[in-house]
């Protein structure tokens, strides 16, 4: 078996060439990728449900918009809160009831008592569900250029404009990557 280079913290965005209309203009983070699989969150599919309408503890931790992110179409009813912890992401010291996937990004346990985290936590944003590939399946659509493969920022996942967040992760890019933002919704329409 061939081994695989992690992508784990990295951000998958979707080329305007995929057609999978659960991830069009899509823009994942990936928590997890390894040779069993990869797992990740779709940061910019807001949903109209509040969080405090399914985790009442967590509500006043999220930041806005305060709602309830679609993360994939895997197990849409359960959740993951995915955080972001300021200061030295090197460190071992990392606070209870949150685990480090990649610098200052973690997962947070949303079983324990929200106030262990409270004073620790710099965004976090709630998710129903999840993006999953099984062994292999990321790479094979990587090799088929449905996904760009670019570096995250913490303020990716809180991004106070999530229905910007493909554009200006793109425009971002010290390549030609960046004239792909400019690419339109409807090309029919050009």
């Amino acid at each position: 078996m061939t081994e695989v280079s992690s992508l784990t913290g990295r951000l998958l965005v979707a080329t305007p060439a995929l057609a999978d209309p659960n991830f069009d203009r899509a823009v994942v983070l990936l928590l997890d990728h390894d040779e069993e699989g990869s797992l990740g969150v779709v940061l910019n599919r807001p949903t109209p449900v509040g969080v405090g309408d399914i985790l009442e503890g967590w509500a006043d931790l999220t930041g806005e918009p305060g709602v309830v992110f679609q993360g994939g179409p895997v197990s849409l009813d359960s959740a993951l809160g995915v955080a972001v912890i300021p200061g030295d992401s090197s460190g071992d010291r990392v606070p209870l009831g949150w685990r480090r996937v990649h610098g200052a990004i973690g997962l947070v346990d949303l079983e324990a008592p929200p106030e262990l985290l409270a004073s620790a936590l710099g965004s976090l944003r709630i998710f129903a569900g999840y993006a999953g590939w099984g062994p292999g399946q990321l790479e094979d659509e990587l090799a088929e250029g449905a996904w760009y493969v670019v570096e995250s920022e913490p303020g990716d996942v809180s991004s106070p404009a999530p229905e910007r967040l493909w554009r200006e992760v793109l425009r971002r890019q010290r390549s030609g990557l960046a004239m792909v933002a400019t690419y339109p919704d409807d090309p029919s329409l050009n």
